[in-house]
C-alpha cells in the first residue's frame, strides 16, 4: 500500500471511529435514560452511559477480525482523548488529568469487564451489576435497573443483527429506550 493509500485508510478509520464514538455519546445522552430509567443525571451517572455504550459497541466490532479490532482501539482513543478534554473543561488541573483520566481508564476497563460476565450470565446478574455500577449512588434505584438491564440485552442484541460493512461504515444504531414494565 503507498503512502497516500495508507493516509487515505488512515484518514477513514479516523473518521468512521469518530462517528461511531458520537453514535455512542449521542445515544448516553437520551433523556429516557434520565428521566425514566432514573439513571442519575450527573457527571457519573453520564460518563456511566457513555462507557456503557462504547462497551456494547467495542463488544460488537469484536467480531469483525483485525480491522474492526483497529477501528475498536481508535474509537476507545477517541472516548479517552474527550475525557481528558471534558476534564480540561471542567477545571481539572494540568498535573491532574493524566490522574484522572487513568481512573477513567480503570473505570471503563473494570465495569465494562464486569458488565460483559453479566451479559453473558443473565438479565438478572446484568441488573445486579447496573445496580452496583450505574445506579450505585440512587438508595431507591425502581425498576430502573431492570429498564436499564432489557435496554442493555435489547441494544447488544440488535448491534450483533447489523451487517459488518454497516457497522464498519460508521453507521450504528442503537434502540430506543423502552420502560420494561410498561404496557403497549
Amino acid at each position: 500500500m503507498g503512502v497516500l493509500a495508507s493516509f487515505k485508510a488512515a484518514r477513514r478509520q479516523a473518521d468512521v471511529s469518530n462517528t461511531l464514538y458520537l453514535a455512542c455519546v449521542n445515544q448516553a445522552r437520551v433523556p429516557a435514560f434520565f428521566t425514566e430509567f432514573g439513571v442519575p443525571d450527573t457527571v457519573d451517572g453520564r460518563f456511566d452511559l457513555i462507557i456503557l455504550h462504547t462497551m456494547l459497541l467495542i463488544r460488537r466490532l469484536r467480531r469483525q477480525g483485525k480491522e474492526a479490532a483497529n477501528l475498536s482501539q481508535a474509537t476507545l482513543n477517541l472516548m479517552f482523548a474527550d475525557m481528558d478534554r471534558n476534564l480540561r473543561e471542567m477545571g481539572v488541573g494540568d498535573l491532574s488529568v493524566g490522574k484522572q483520566v487513568k481512573k477513567m481508564a480503570k473505570a471503563f476497563y473494570g465495569r465494562a469487564e464486569v458488565w460483559e460476565e453479566a451479559m453473558d450470565m443473565d438479565v438478572d446478574t446484568l441488573r445486579n451489576a447496573l445496580v452496583e455500577t450505574v445506579f450505585r449512588a440512587v438508595s431507591e434505584p425502581g425498576d430502573g435497573p431492570d429498564n436499564l438491564a432489557a435496554y442493555v440485552t435489547a441494544a447488544d442484541s440488535a448491534l450483533r443483527d447489523l451487517p459488518d460493512e454497516q457497522v464498519a461504515a460508521g453507521n450504528l444504531e442503537f434502540p430506543s429506550p423502552q420502560l420494561e414494565n410498561t404496557t403497549a
